[in-house]
């Protein structure tokens, strides 16, 4: 799906429902906007129920100020238009009331974007405005005066937050990471002090190139392949749906019979993935025309050392991201299941996986099938997709329910005498 190619109605349709469905906003909350090429400004309408809007409900501002539309333009037109005019280089605005944000601007603070690598490459600069009477002149003057020093992401004191950007998909894609930054924080607060990185740290991933792989031309795609495809899409959707993803970040891989593999592509909307945009590796080739993860040469080295892995997944969801960016330590000795499915956790340092790709790959074995890397990601192994997505799944509601019981009182952790009678009770190694 080219989502550049909808219109803009459509556009703001589309990132609103996604918006509201993962309770970034209420039935009266939020506004959306497209500034188009012939300076019409595209916006979502006042009082209308966002999980409810069609195409026919968005309003079209022209440059002289006629309104064309059923309804009356979102109250905060005015913020939109002055972005717009003093930074002319942003073409979309997303502005929602998720809770996360909404808890820090309530306490006049700004989200950690320098806990994971790439949240500080999607979010730039984030600045605070100050309060003012939402729809006011003054409210506009406020935020548009961030957007003038260069800030493309401005949370308003509070009330929620605003993100421009060169496209609506760009601007959501601020709007949903700088969630995520507050999300993690909140949770690894309540484990440890959170570690950030660096600018050097933060530039070392920035800098990492796509692997280097010639290309091939896909003459014949069997029926196993087809399968991957479509099952690989299916369970993508499901991660994101869970938040296991975000919308360009997150990568699934499986191997096929004949040693070649798939692997999701880079930068493409994790929501909306289809069949074609799957990446096919083999024989050390690429798929012609298509750019695969930047995770493929470290998946390639996990198939080669491990043949009874046949799943990897890179993931950054939020509860056991709360891990990666403290010195707690995760221990999955908390319920059957959890230990069953994950066994021995273990951690690398940050940027191992990139830096020390077969180091990274040599760690795995059937007691250790997840690594967490430090401040970056997890890495699952699995025998099949469906295994190693289960293994996610555990590893994440695992996590969280270690980071509510931090409220409630001490973890009693199963005893050793227990670990062992699980262990033969499922025939664990």
């Amino acid at each position: 799906m080219k989502f550049e190619l909808m219109h803009p109605a459509d556009q703001l349709v589309m990132i609103m429902d996604r918006i509201y469905q993962y309770g970034m906003t209420t039935t009266s909350g939020g506004n959306l906007s497209i500034l188009d090429e012939n300076g019409d400004i595209w916006i979502t309408p006042s009082g209308i129920d966002k999980g409810s809007l069609t195409r026919a409900d968005i309003n079209c501002v022209k440059p002289d100020g006629t309104i064309l539309g059923p309804h009356k333009p979102s109250v905060e037109l005015p913020f939109h238009k002055e972005i717009y005019r003093i930074r002319p280089d942003l073409h979309g605005i997303v502005h929602a009331h998720p809770p996360t944000l909404v808890a820090f601007s309530l306490a006049r603070k700004i989200p950690d974007t320098h806990l994971v690598p790439n949240a500080k490459l999607v979010c730039g600069s984030v600045a605070m405005a100050k309060y003012d009477v939402p729809g006011s002149e003054q409210l506009g003057k406020n935020i548009a005066e961030k957007f003038a020093e260069g800030h493309n992401t401005v949370i308003l004191e509070n009330h929620g937050v605003v993100c421009g950007s060169s496209d609506l998909f760009h601007a959501f894609m601020a709007f949903e990471t700088l969630d995520f930054c507050g999300r993690l924080e909140i949770d690894a607060k309540k484990l440890a002090n959170p570690r950030s990185l660096s600018d050097s740290e933060i530039a070392l991933e920035s800098d990492k190139a796509h692997p280097a792989l010639d290309a091939f031309v896909a003459k014949v795609i069997s029926s196993e392949e087809k399968a991957g495809r479509r099952d690989m899409c299916s369970l993508v959707h499901r991660a994101y749906d869970q938040r296991l993803f975000t919308s360009t970040q997150g990568t699934f891989s499986m191997r096929l019979s004949d040693g070649s593999f798939l692997v999701t592509p880079y930068m493409k909307d994790r929501k909306y993935i289809e069949s074609e945009d799957i990446v096919r590796i083999k024989n050390g080739m690429c798929e012609e025309g298509k750019t695969p993860s930047r995770a493929s040469l470290l998946i390639k080295h996990i198939f080669d050392t491990h043949p009874e892995i046949n799943s990897v997944i890179i993931a950054h969801p939020p509860a056991i991201m709360a891990f990666a960016v403290t010195d707690a330590e995760f221990d999955s000795r908390t319920i059957p299941e959890s230990y069953i499915a994950l066994r021995d956790v273990k951690r690398v340092p940050y940027a191992s996986s990139t830096l020390d790709i077969e180091g990274t790959a040599k760690k795995f074995c059937s007691s250790t099938p997840v690594l967490i890397v430090d401040n970056k990601c997890v890495i699952v192994a699995g025998n099949s997709l469906l295994n190693a997505f289960d293994k996610l799944e555990v590893l994440e509601y695992s996590a969280k329910a270690i980071i509510a019981a931090q409220d409630i009182g001490k973890i009693v952790q199963i005893t050793p005498e227990e670990i062992d009678e699980i262990k033969t009770a499922f025939k664990l190694d």
